[in-house]
């Protein structure tokens, strides 16, 4: 199945529901930055995560960066991620790997440690609004219902995971379900989401069983006046890095320092660190962003 997202709701619109699948754009940031197995399981939940947190913006152009920084020894998780369905993101020791939890599965919490999660939300205009909460297990998932509960106020679910085999990815993605102000105070409303939630034995095992997200979502919610909009988005790994963006930032380094670069090192190389994408800036390009320095000191000065 391609990556989508799909946004639904439920109980006379009480409840929000937003489910994603996120395989093969977990598996190219996998193939990008030559992930260890829980490296790729950190960085695809908190890509997922930051998905599914952006799919409720408003305004074109919003984005959400979502930044995990604990003690362990995968060195933090950085995410963007847009309303119009990008991600991109990166991890600070992407070999890093350690054995299986006490469950068996993929130590992402022992990867993560203990920390904080930072969260920025970008609507395109005035000052981007963030909200720091304590890492609560490492696991991402409970992270982040951990900030939307504590930072937004509103009661949510999040299942997310991902599965990585020895040949790639195989299955990624979550499901978001929210109780909206309108539904909170209906105790039996929330106590049976809750309990249909917790009954879930993950999301990858689903998308395993050959579910597609709209069986998923009328497996939970098909009782309770479930609405599945007709659009759904593609999703899919971009950076907006390019050429003249890194000739931009050699530029801010001054005059002495580019041309110290092509004396000793004859140009430069620079490589992003969300895409991976390695660029190579000769010495006639630096002579070039020297000239155009001494220009505008002579125009400004």
């Amino acid at each position: 199945m391609a990556d989508q997202l799909i946004r639904a709701t439920a109980a006379e619109g009480g409840i929000r529901a937003v489910g994603v699948i996120t395989t093969r754009l977990t598996e190219d940031a996998r193939q990008r930055h030559k992930l260890s197995y829980v490296a790729t399981a950190a960085l695809g939940r908190t890509m997922t995560a930051g998905l599914l947190m952006a799919s409720g913006m408003k305004r074109v152009g919003s984005r959400v960066n979502v930044r995990v920084k604990g003690d362990g020894p995968l060195g933090g998780i950085l995410v963007d991620a847009g309303l119009d369905g990008t991600v991109r993101g990166y991890v600070g020791n992407p070999s890093i790997e350690l054995p299986p939890n006490a469950k068996g599965k993929l130590d992402v919490g022992g990867a993560v440690g203990k920390g904080y999660l930072y969260v920025v939300r970008d609507i395109g205009y005035g000052y981007p609004y963030s909200s720091t909460v304590e890492l609560v297990s490492g696991e991402i998932g409970d992270d982040v219902a951990h900030y939307l509960v504590n930072s937004e106020q509103t009661p949510s679910a999040l299942v997310i995971g991902v599965f990585v085999g020895a040949g790639g990815v195989t299955a990624a993605g979550g499901l978001l379900v929210q109780v909206l102000p309108k539904a909170a105070r209906d105790e039996a409303l929330v106590t049976k989401l809750e309990s249909r939630v917790a009954a879930l034995s993950g999301f990858t095992p689903l998308l395993q069983a050959g579910k597609t997200l709209t069986e998923i979502l009328k497996d939970l919610l098909g009782d309770m006046g479930l609405t599945i909009f007709p659009e759904s988005q593609m999703l899919r790994f971009h950076c907006g890095c390019s050429f003249d963006r890194v000739l931009g930032a050699l530029k801010i380094l001054g005059e002495a320092e580019l041309q110290d670069m092509i004396i000793q090192d004859d140009g430069a190389e620079a490589t992003c660190d969300f895409c991976g994408k390695v660029y190579q800036a000769s010495s006639d390009h630096l002579a070039q962003l020297i000239v155009d320095l001494q220009t505008e000191a002579s125009v400004f000065g």
